[in-house]
């Protein structure tokens, strides 16, 4: 049965440079990357090409031997130019220079009554091997899913509301017939609901309006609304023992167009946004695009972070630096890296603050509507863990994040289980770590206690 749920708790960072809704398809990136460090769980990489081999969309260029049946596959054809290490060989890029025309790898085409017949083994078999089964994402522990589960629903987020988040709609556009073919072969992984959940404050698109073989849930309130987390809790919790996959929009249409054209097609849209863009819009790229001809002759300023996803979970990439796997938005902030003489005790109007102490006057001056520009200045540094109360005022769940925090940190396991560790990944507590007035990692240590917890 739908659900119409109200949040209350949360908060919403009002920032500057949200991207217009002008899509500018001319560009195209000479290099491209793959970078396994996106994906958590990824434990024994192995790679299965060389620097100098050519590669196709869609041909396999690593493994995990932890689960070989998954198939991690290039992005876009070309000749693999460079495979970066880090630390003790840790591997954190595999660089394609681009084809000036892509060329495809073959897979199996369906038409939309082939896709009625087909049973789940013949599904995961394609996904698996085409590199588009790594959309799919278990809950607890927010790892890729294992296909030899069977989970107890599929919970998709139709709407963002992080920090300059990309209008779904927008990005999706034109791909109802994949989003369909998507959900529909969904419907045939898991042997409860395909849910699907929606914005209660704006319309319903086009885009959603008609889908079939989902049951729609609607969300209204401030950030984190719309994070799947936040929305599995309210509709179907996740208990010890629970199994339950999630997946991105765009996730849904590469798997419908994965089943209808038959090939491995990582272009998307994607939103260039923030304070320092001088023109925040919208781009058509392949997954793992180079940044760099996006921000040419595009910054205000050169003193500048760049963010492949958002402010809150997002990670910094250099100018030249490349677009995350699931990310569908780069955030350009100002860098913090000015010393403020008495910062935190001067009344201001420019700051953002949920305690409304640094932004003080702000919402009395400016209104709830006011955008701030914002730079990377902590403003404190790491000190004793205070409890205020704040992380459940930002937290719309039934949980108390503080004491979850606290039980990691003292390695509790009785008290992670019991707090809801099995409910949360780094997402859901981002805010957290955001009004810390401690200044904790707050998203490092939610993810050091759930591997602590899944490898115990």
């Amino acid at each position: 049965m739908s659900k119409t749920i109200k949040l209350k708790r949360g908060f919403d960072i009002n920032l500057a440079g949200k991207a217009e809704k002008k899509l500018v398809e001319n560009i195209k990136a000479t290099t491209y990357a793959f970078k396994p460090t996106d994906f958590e769980g990824i434990m024994r990489p192995k790679l299965l090409v060389k620097e100098g081999d050519t590669v196709k969309a869609g041909t396999p260029i690593l493994y995990d031997k932890k689960n070989d049946a998954i198939k991690f596959t290039a992005p876009v054809s070309g000749e693999v130019v460079e495979i970066v290490r880090g630390k003790k060989r840790k591997l954190l890029e595999i660089k394609i220079l681009a084809d000036s025309e892509i060329v495809y790898e073959e897979f199996n085409k369906f038409s939309v009554s082939d896709i009625e017949s087909l049973d789940a083994e013949k599904i995961k078999e394609q996904l698996l091997k085409s590199g588009v089964w790594p959309n799919l994402i278990q809950r607890p522990y927010g790892i890729l899913a294992n296909p030899e589960e069977n989970p107890k629903a599929i919970f998709i987020s139709g709407f963002d509301t992080n920090p300059l988040a990309p209008d779904t709609d927008y990005l999706l556009k034109g791909q109802e017939q994949y989003f369909q073919a998507g959900i529909n072969i969904l419907k045939k992984l898991t042997s409860g609901k395909v849910h699907l959940n929606l914005n209660a404050s704006g319309e319903v698109s086009s885009l959603f309006s008609q889908i079939q073989n989902v049951e729609i849930n609607k969300f209204s309130g401030p950030h984190p609304a719309g994070n799947v987390g936040v929305q599995i809790h309210h509709i179907d919790p996740i208990n010890k023992g629970d199994i339950a996959w999630t997946v991105k929009p765009f996730g849904v249409a590469q798997i419908g167009k994965l089943f209808l054209e038959g090939k491995y097609d990582t272009k998307r849209v994607i939103a260039l946004a923030g304070s320092e863009v001088k023109n925040p819009q919208y781009y058509s790229i392949y997954t793992g695009a180079c940044v760099d001809k996006l921000l040419e002759n595009n910054l205000n300023t050169d003193n500048v972070r760049v963010v492949s996803g958002n402010v809150l979970t997002g990670r910094g990439i250099k100018k030249t630096g490349y677009v995350g796997y699931f990310d569908d938005l780069v955030t350009v902030i100002p860098e913090g890296d000015e010393y403020e003489f008495l910062g935190w005790i001067l009344p201001s109007t420019k700051k953002v603050s949920f305690h409304r102490a640094f932004g003080l006057l702000a919402p009395f001056f400016a209104g709830k509507n006011k955008e701030f520009v914002v730079d990377t200045n902590l403003h404190g540094e790491p000190r004793a863990f205070v409890e205020t109360g704040s992380f459940e005022k930002v937290t719309p769940m039934d949980i108390y994040p503080e004491f979850l925090i606290k039980a990691i940190m003292a390695e509790d396991f009785d008290e992670m289980e019991a707090l809801g560790i099995y409910e949360v990944i780094e997402e859901d507590l981002a805010l957290c770590e955001f009004v810390d007035v401690s200044k904790h990692d707050i998203q490092k240590i939610l993810r050091e206690g759930i591997n602590l917890l899944q490898f115990s």
